[in-house]
């Protein structure tokens, strides 16, 4: 039978990628291989900058290196295998190599969801309580927050990835997606998957609409402090502090919603969802915070008129 518990015998999985012109296959190959490369290239200089000047001492870059941290590693879990699959012609993948892309990838996913919060509860401090901001947001703090949303991401991954492959697989090891993700790793189990799809809905929309309630509070109360400044100069500044963080976080929860929190599934949907925020979103994000924030552009600028020894 081909739902026969095979679980133990099977030792790859093959990653069905995406349907596309074969013509297009070069053209394809560059846009990901410039895609992983411009990610790199964005989120490690923001890590060499803020390490470098001491200005950007300060716990909303030191979350942002948290962010880039993050970027880089959900690109490299995702888009160099999605390379090998354009290179050879199939995404063949090992069933613990499977377990690990499964894990990494929710794991910084709520790691980011957890990162994103905080962020927001900083721009909150700074603004509404800037008297008190230095005393609150102490190093001490920062790195608790920073550690606590590592835990919770990692949590989350090893609950949902002890899940999925706890139940029983047969012999279809065909995955309609790009990448070993929950929803089509459940459509090759061979049990009940209810539960399943529960927990994923529930856990997964509970984690991003809490947050996403969190974010909104912070910032009815953030543009609520903002639009009592006295000048336009100082409401300009306030909200610029801002508008790159809102930015990132309508970028990252379109595609969360659209994959975990609606009832339905679309295989093919799904995974160009998946690869814009594997490949396109690490490259956006240090894009949108360099662009929008005075302090970063002036530390890159110091960077880059660095001589060499």
């Amino acid at each position: 039978m081909e739902c026969e518990n095979v679980t133990s015998l099977l030792k790859n999985f093959e990653i069905m990628g995406f349907q596309y012109p074969k013509d297009l296959t070069f053209l394809l190959l560059l846009f990901f291989f410039l895609m992983y490369l411009l990610s790199l290239s964005g989120n490690v200089p923001i890590l060499l900058v803020v390490a470098q000047d001491p200005r950007l001492h300060k716990p909303m870059y030191w979350f942002l290196c948290h962010l880039s941290i993050m970027d880089i590693m959900v690109s490299s879990v995702v888009v160099p295998k999605l390379i090998s699959w354009l290179v050879e012609g199939n995404g063949v993948i090992s069933f613990a190599g499977c377990v690990s892309q499964l894990f990494f990838f929710h794991f910084l996913g709520c790691t980011e969801c957890f990162l994103y919060t905080v962020m927001a509860l900083d721009r909150f401090l700074a603004i509404c309580k800037p008297l008190h901001y230095s005393t609150i947001m102490n190093h001490r703090v920062c790195f608790c927050l920073s550690v606590g949303t590592w835990f919770g991401g990692s949590l989350h991954g090893v609950i949902h990835t002890s899940l999925t492959f706890h139940l029983p697989f047969g012999r279809r090891n065909l995955v309609h997606h790009i990448l070993c993700d929950i929803p089509p790793m459940l459509k090759l189990a061979c049990a009940d998957t209810s539960l399943n799809e529960m927990v994923t809905l529930v856990d997964i929309g509970l984690v991003a609409l809490t947050c996403f309630f969190l974010i909104l509070t912070s910032y009815v109360y953030i543009i609520s402090a903002i639009l009592r400044i006295p000048t336009a100069k100082g409401r300009r500044r306030a909200f610029s502090t801002c508008s790159a963080h809102i930015t990132l976080v309508v970028v990252y929860y379109a595609p969360v919603v659209y994959n975990y929190v609606r009832p339905a599934s679309q295989d093919s949907l799904d995974g160009m969802v998946a690869m814009f925020y594997a490949a396109m979103t690490p490259f956006l994000n240090p894009l949108i915070y360099t662009l929008r924030n005075k302090e970063m552009k002036n530390g890159l600028q110091k960077l880059c008129s660095r001589k060499p020894l």
